[in-house]
């Protein structure tokens, strides 16, 4: 056998072999246990001395000759062995040959044959099989991780289409929208969103790139060269108990001497690099490494793979760096740390190996593998950080330099907060969103990504309120149209009362416009005919005929909800009782005794609790705890004439009178805490479900809402009992 300088290895030769490898390697450790049985079936044989011991001699060597193949180059070599066996085999041979010059064994032997090779070579077979199988799940990590990047950007893709197609469609209802203004506002705030998608698919291209090409270049290759480093670690813990054999046959048989020397020294001829050199000599292939990822243009909206650099998308790309930086130096530390561990490690197994350390070299080599686990990890971290640092870079510069970064904190509102970028509200158990330590900007979650990084420091409380008007007056106008159209839209007729009220009070207001006439034949708007003077509510309905429209009742008749919120000029508050005791359980709850009266501050919507005053003390209450206490305003208190009773309430379904205590249903249980509010939405325009998994809806259709949109353009709502997806722009919250 040829020694070598410089060992080949596995993650340098091999590249993505590991399949065939780790069978191979497999092979070595299963190996361990015809060895293990061997030394067993031999200790019985020696007790009954020579004339069994051949025979044994000729089973192993039948059985290493089925064998030979696959230990010495896999059950797939691409270049076959002929006669050749690999070191290990070789040795092996010489070892039979040995055994069959030997026919006077005695029971000793065969007794320390199973106490110091047979029983420890059943022990590192098992933890041998066990860092195999660690090898092999940490490869298939790598793999999924390998695909998972592979399916981030397929659907950072499907975003990008997404985004595209929803661009497309914005700019086709402005050329069929009633509010112009609108609807190129919107087209436009599309643009910047497909913008920001497409920056993202960018980035996650670059990523991907990266991580696959370190997954073929540095993650793969360690974990083979590990690999390689365990069959060569079974190697030399198999020559170690090949050498207790031989010496235990040395110390009895010293007729045999000659012939154990010789086994010795062969054994000693066994350098665990020669059997993988071997295997790596017969399994050499070509290897093509997977070309990297491009961009793909979207079929509905033609574009390159240029990044977006307006404005907004510079202020979200200022964003993305800005966090990509301040995370890479604790990256970089933390991998610097981690290598450290590594190479301190990778020594220490070294020392151990050569004897200048006392310590368990599995239990090192599995702290070894724990380590370069965490580096991995950390790792790529750190690559995704300085590919996009240098992705945003290349492009647009480093845009962080003169940034006047918010101190953002993310917050749960648990009052009503508009966003100071969109203007929407924040609020709710599920709304979280950001404010801003030194400013007080406030945001949504998906808002904070596109947040100008203009921080005009730390504020005092009046400086704070004055400039949150402005951000809100700013944000309000985007949401507000111009008072005239753009130049390339024609200008609509007016609308008055008269042509609007059905739909406002039908609800259908955005089906308005499609049963109005031409502008041609459209008559100029009438003033409203409840503002003319001398005409009465009954006299208007007369002069133009409105569908769906119901007269208002008396107002003698009028008897509020349960929970509702009493009218602007009426004082009375809304009263209730305490129907049972109730023990605070939590933060801002209120505990009440059986039997107080309290007010009503805010009524149950949809969360089984209602905030309530009991004396100087505000809280929250279970609203099945309560009975609520109807009280009219004074001036609408009903006069008692001795006539029949008057119909009942056009508004009330709660079958009481007037100043009367509302039924009860019967003891409740208090729901449990936390319960989310109900939250509704009304469908804008007709949909027509694309799969299973979508809801069809019609304009005007309200659904439940269940989870609004995360930033992939869908949200999901509760129809008939059945949660589905609907596109969130074709809803809209009420």
């Amino acid at each position: 056998m040829a020694e070598v300088d410089v060992a080949p290895t596995f993650g340098s030769e091999l590249k993505d072999g590991f399949k065939p490898a780790n069978a191979w390697v497999a092979n070595g450790i299963a190996w361990l246990d015809d060895i293990q049985s061997f030394y067993r079936e031999r200790s019985a044989i020696e007790k009954e001395y020579s004339a069994k011991l051949n025979a044994l001699a000729k089973k192993y060597f039948e059985k290493k000759a089925k064998k030979s193949t696959s230990l010495s180059v896999g059950d797939t070599p691409t270049m076959t062995p002929g006669s050749l066996e690999s070191a290990s085999l070789t040795t092996w041979t010489t070892h039979l040959t040995t055994l069959e010059s030997r026919a006077e064994e005695h029971d000793r032997y065969g007794n320390e044959l199973v106490t110091k090779v047979a029983d420890p070579l059943k022990v590192i077979s098992g933890r041998f099989e066990e860092l195999r199988k660690r090898h092999v799940e940490y490869a298939e990590r790598l793999e999924k991780e390998r695909e998972s990047s592979y399916a981030d950007l397929r659907k950072q893709k499907t975003k990008y289409d997404a985004a595209c197609q929803e661009v497309e469609s914005k700019r086709k209802k402005t050329e069929s929208s009633f509010d112009k203004a609108k609807a190129q506002s919107s087209f436009q705030q599309q643009i910047h969103e497909m913008n920001n998608v497409k920056n993202t698919y960018l980035i996650a291209i670059n990523v991907t790139n990266k991580q696959k090409e370190k997954y073929y270049h540095e993650y793969l290759p360690e974990v083979m060269d590990s690999l390689q480093d365990l069959s060569e670690f079974r190697t030399i813990k198999l020559n170690s108990l090949w050498t207790v054999a031989a010496n235990l046959e040395t110390n009895m048989l010293q007729q045999s001497l000659g012939q154990i020397q010789h086994l010795t020294q062969e054994i000693t001829r066994n350098q665990p690099h020669l059997d993988s050199m071997m295997y790596i000599r017969h399994n050499m292939g070509a290897f093509q490494e997977p070309a990297d990822k491009v961009f793909e243009p979207s079929p509905v909206w033609h574009d390159d793979e240029s990044m977006a650099i307006d404005d907004p998308a510079k202020v979200y790309l200022r964003n993305v760096l800005n966090k990509s930086k301040s995370q890479l130096g604790e990256l970089r530390r933390e991998v610097d740390k981690k290598r450290r561990e590594v190479e301190g490690l990778k020594r220490t197994k070294q020392n151990v190996r050569d004897g200048r350390e006392q310590k368990d070299e599995v239990t090192v080599i599995a702290q070894l593998f724990m380590i370069q686990e965490d580096l991995h990890q950390a790792d790529r971290k750190r690559l995704t950080a300085e590919v996009e640092t240098s992705t945003i870079t290349s492009v647009v510069g480093d845009v962080t330099l003169g940034a006047r970064n918010h101190n953002f904190k993310s917050q749960t509102f648990k009052i009503p907060t508009n966003c100071d970028l969109c203007g929407e509200r924040i609020w709710g158990l599920s709304a979280k969103g950001f404010d801003c330590r030194d400013c007080g900007y406030t945001c949504h979650s998906k808002c904070e990504m596109k947040v100008p990084a203009e921080c005009p420091g730390e504020l005092n409380k009046e400086e704070r309120k004055k400039i949150k008007q402005e951000r809100q007056e700013a944000a309000n106008a985007l949401l507000k149209p111009s008072n005239g159209p753009p130049d390339h839209v024609a200008e609509l007729p007016a609308l008055g009362r008269s042509e609007t009220i059905s739909s406002v009070n039908s609800g259908y207001a955005a089906s308005a416009q499609r049963s109005m006439t031409s502008p041609s034949e459209e008559t100029p708007p009438e003033i409203p005919s409840a503002t003319r003077p001398g005409i009465t509510p009954a006299a208007s309905t007369t002069t133009v005929r409105k569908n769906r429209v119901v007269a208002p009742p008396p107002a003698a008749y009028i008897s509020e909800l349960p929970g509702s919120t009493p009218s602007s000029n009426g004082s009375a508050e809304k009263k209730g009782k305490m129907l049972y005791t109730f023990e605070a359980g939590g933060d801002g709850e209120l505990s009440i005794q059986e039997g107080r009266e309290l007010v009503i501050l805010e009524p149950d919507t949809g969360s089984g609790w209602i905030k309530v005053r009991a004396g100087y003390k505000e809280g929250l209450v279970p609203a099945s705890y309560v009975e609520m206490l109807a009280v009219p305003p004074p001036s609408l208190a009903p006069q008692h004439t001795g006539q029949s009773a008057r119909p009942p309430s056009t508004y009330s379904n709660s079958g009481s009178s007037i100043g009367g205590t509302i039924k009860k249903k019967g003891p409740a249980v208090a729901p449990r805490r936390g319960a989310k509010k109900l939250k509704y939405a009304e469908a804008l325009y007709d949909y027509t479900a694309q799969s299973d998994a979508e809801h069809s809806m019609t304009e005007g259709e309200r659904f439940v809402l269940i989870k609004e949109d995360p930033g992939d353009g869908w949200a999901e709502v509760e129809k008939g009992g059945v949660t589905k997806s609907v596109p969130a722009s074709y809803i809209q919250a009420v």
